[in-house]
């Protein structure tokens, strides 16, 4: 698929936000109530359960990681949902999205190619089914689709379902009602369309579309009865208080699956200098997005490998309950070999998932 072979970032560890950490015993019992209210009480956690979480000392993160990954066990069960994504149309996007190199408005290294053709796209497919994988998403670096797109994208999706037997799922950006309904006509199993942040910080990260119009077609997509994915990047400045706040959000698009992506910086773009996020860091969030949104499949995505490092069978423990095998759309992933024996080596089974409510 097409790629750009980048070096993995330099960029220096962040320093989190600062708020108070509980104390160690303040820490057992915000984990305790949260465990009754998950497991016993079978109910979702407020948001001050939840703030309580996000400041467990940093000694706590491992029983935190331990009780989202009971959580995810007994909300969704034991198996792991693979999935292949290709950049079917790369470049020249003309949003100015601060953390993507395809946006036009940046000097990157990523040059506009054209649409993909069938044969490139079908290869892409069966080598994704031949991974065990359950579903093949056709990403497309625009604002939303024209006419000629949509015809495109809706000639792919029966072709892709006959050849592999895999769900196809399609990411195009902003839809009208129309469209929505077009491509729920057609065939496309999920729609992604990322919120990627909070509302109250989005305006720090994108100026030319909006989070409502975001948002808006969150709503289309389950309104027309595709699976919504709707993922999050994480480590773009964005405050603990935002990040809960984008739980919240969610709770309120009701996705089947958030694509959990921490910031990997890409050169050229407004977000070029920004640190990493500290792995230990990331564990605590891979946990309270498992905690605040249990029912969903929570799916590895970009970032994780500069971000975690040899650490990354622990978010598979820590909530984590599908990946993104092989490449991303302008980075590189590790070797979909390297996660399969990661799976078969802590006896997690792969399969096809979806939303538990």
């Amino acid at each position: 698929m097409p790629d750009v072979p980048v070096a993995l970032s330099s960029n220096p560890r962040s320093t989190e936000p600062e708020r108070p950490r509980l104390s160690p015993e303040e820490a057992r019992r915000a984990i305790r109530g949260a465990e009754a209210a998950l497991l016993d009480e079978r109910r979702q956690l407020t948001h001050d359960e939840l703030s309580a979480l996000a400041d467990v000392p940093d000694a706590s993160v491992p029983a935190l990681a331990a009780l989202a990954h009971e959580v995810r066990l007994a909300w969704c069960g034991d198996t792991v949902e693979v999935e292949g994504i290709l950049s079917a149309k790369t470049g020249g996007c003309p949003e100015d999205c601060h953390f993507c190199s395809q946006s036009s408005k940046f000097e990157s290294a990523v040059q506009a190619t054209p649409f993909l053709d069938t044969t490139d796209v079908l290869a892409a497919a069966r080598e994704t089914a031949a991974l065990g994988a359950s579903e093949f998403c056709i990403v497309l670096a625009i604002r939303g689709p024209d006419e000629r797109t949509m015809q495109r994208v809706l000639e792919l999706v029966p072709l892709v379902q006959e050849e592999t037997g895999l769900n196809v799922a399609v990411s195009a950006g902003v839809l009208t009602p129309e469209q929505a309904k077009r491509f729920a006509d057609g065939g496309v199993h999920r729609y992604n369309h990322n919120l990627e942040t909070a509302e109250s910080f989005f305006p720090e990260v994108v100026t030319t579309h909006s989070w409502a119009e975001r948002f808006d077609t969150c709503q289309l997509v389950r309104n027309e009865g595709m699976e919504l994915c709707c993922g999050v990047l994480l480590g773009m400045g964005e405050s603990v208080e935002q990040r809960l706040e984008l739980i919240g959000q969610l709770r309120a698009v009701e996705p089947a699956e958030v694509p959990l992506n921490f910031l990997n910086p890409r050169p050229g773009t407004p977000f070029a200098g920004r640190p990493l996020v500290e792995p230990l860091e990331a564990l605590r969030w891979i946990a309270l997005f498992r905690l605040g949104l249990p029912s969903v499949i929570l799916r590895y995505a970009g970032g994780r490998e500069v971000t975690l490092r040899e650490l990354q069978a622990l978010g598979l423990t820590a909530g984590i309950n599908a990946l993104i095998v092989g490449n991303y759309l302008t980075t590189l992933g590790r070797s979909p070999d390297e996660d399969l024996q990661m799976l078969e080596d802590l006896a997690m089974p792969i399969g096809a998932l979806s939303k538990a409510i």
